[in-house]
């Protein structure tokens, strides 16, 4: 049974956005290039053409995968050192939606969608807490989209036109028989991590898989440049799907606040990271690309291509998802308690 026509449209514009975007030098250009492309034939034809299933899930595995394999012995032992550090970097960031809900309870946003809307990860979790207490799901969703469109346009641009040019890494050697293994164990423990209701399966699932197994077995291995990209581009595609005119015309001024929030928790996380390298003797890059507000894939993808240090951004990532996860709730009963 052929494909409906319109599930070709989204993969089409993502490959040609994509191809377009490593012509022209840009960052991640698979990922920016076909999320950009995806996002223009949408508001172009002004119809939402179909996602690719489980588009997002297999490249968040890929991806995940890939970052999964940077954590060698060594590279463990350097994040273990740095735990006060990576520690401080997480409550950090968590501090910096206080600017978010600042601003938007100021333009009269009631609290609950003020508060969820401007956490700095976890968007469908947010999107579920806000229902269970009476937010405006639809508000918060789209400001953990717009803050990801943002992330994903801005954040990679200004690192990479903002360094000195880096020459390509040495790519790590290809094992297929370990890769075919762990990139089954990554997928196993996925859907038994969705399976438990846990945030972001696909993606802390493969990376838990191949960051024990490479740390264990001090592998040093890395997957096909290929296969990095179709990731890359799978994720791109998806996210543009997020995006149409009807998304841009909604609620013109609150998404204009989650602009401008958006943008001084970047700064701000800016200011902390540099202050923090300073204060440690660590990275300062790292530790700035890593509390920027944004997703773990956009930024860790980042960090590789930068060659920073892609396991301190993961460990202050993947602190920072937890600290949402399980605080976001009891911090906002605790708010409501306290202003009855």
């Amino acid at each position: 049974m052929p494909l409906p026509r319109d599930l070709w449209v989204t993969p089409l514009a993502g490959v040609v956005g994509g191809y377009l975007a490593s012509l022209a030098g840009w960052p991640l250009p698979w990922m920016v290039g076909s999320l950009l492309a995806v996002i223009a034939v949408r508001c172009l034809a002004n119809r939402a053409f179909s996602e690719l299933p489980g588009g997002r899930k297999a490249g968040q595995w890929l991806v995940a995968s890939g970052i999964g394999l940077h954590f060698t012995s060594e590279v463990l032992e350097q994040v273990l050192s740095h735990l006060p550090v990576i520690v401080m970097g997480a409550f950090g960031t968590l501090l910096l939606s206080l600017i978010g809900i600042a601003i938007l309870r100021r333009a009269g946003v009631d609290r609950a969608t003020a508060f969820f809307a401007s956490m700095p990860g976890g968007a469908s979790e947010m999107v579920n807490l806000a229902l269970r207490h009476d937010a405006q799901a639809a508000r918060v969703a789209a400001a953990h989209s717009l803050r990801l469109l943002l992330v994903v346009l801005l954040i990679p641009a200004l690192f990479t036109w903002g360094l000195p040019a880096v020459s390509a890494p040495t790519r790590a050697p290809v094992d297929w028989t370990w890769l075919i293994g762990l990139l089954a164990a990554g997928a196993v423990l996925a859907m038994f991590w969705g399976r438990l209701k846990q945030p972001n399966p696909w993606m802390l699932g493969p990376l838990t898989a191949c960051a024990v197994a490479s740390a264990s077995f001090d592998l040093h291995l890395g997957l096909p440049q290929g296969l990095g990209q179709f990731g890359q581009w799978l994720i791109g595609c998806a996210l543009g799907c997020h995006f149409d005119r009807a998304f841009f015309r909604s609620a013109p001024g609150f998404l204009a606040r989650v602009l401008a929030f958006t943008l001084l928790a970047m700064l701000a996380a800016a200011a902390l990271g540099e202050a923090l390298g300073w204060l440690a003797g660590e990275d300062h890059l790292s530790l700035m690309l890593g509390m920027m507000p944004g997703g773990i894939t956009e930024l860790c993808l980042t960090a590789e291509a930068l060659q920073l240090s892609v396991a301190l951004v993961t460990a202050l990532q993947v602190l920072r998802l937890f600290l949402v996860m399980f605080l976001a709730e009891p911090l906002f009963k605790l708010w409501c308690k306290n202003h009855v």
